[in-house]
């Protein structure tokens, strides 16, 4: 093989090495990338279908229902426009209460239940996650425009 030839060949193993690599990290990235949507947005059928997907808003007040096995968790997450039924099976945080902000990841049910994987509440009465309190505040001020 003559040195040009080897030089050319090195050259293609490094762009197809580097190619190859490259799809791997985009791969990985696009898989383990999570989305949010308001209960508004999930409703409206904007959130994926059979991908998990992240749901934020207020713990709807008296809809927190605790199973029998101690761990399942039932309740209902609102923006105030709209209400998303969701099932968490784990110990939830803390600082999970009624009425207070909570994002849920997980996937959408054909049935139309959240099952959720990952439950998390805020961390302080003046903490709410920036989308939860934007997805709550455009979901009271459609409500407005509508009543007006």
């Amino acid at each position: 093989m003559k040195p040009r030839h080897r030089k050319l060949a090195l050259i293609f193993l490094v762009v197809a090495a580097l190619g190859v690599a490259l799809a791997l990290v985009l791969n990985a990235f696009n898989s383990n990338l999570v989305f949010f949507f308001s209960p508004t947005q999930v409703a409206n059928g904007e959130a994926p279908a059979g991908r998990a997907f992240r749901i934020g808003g207020l713990v709807e007040a008296g809809s927190v229902r605790r199973e029998a096995d101690g761990l399942t968790t039932r309740f209902v997450v609102t923006d105030t426009a709209q209400s998303i039924p969701v099932v968490y099976t784990g110990i939830l945080p803390d600082l999970f209460k009624e009425g207070k902000g909570v994002v849920a990841e997980g996937r959408l049910g054909t049935d139309g239940l959240f099952d959720a994987t990952q439950v998390l509440a805020k961390h302080d009465e003046n903490y709410m996650p920036p989308e939860a309190a934007s997805a709550i505040e455009q979901a009271q001020k459609a409500q407005r425009t509508v009543a007006e």
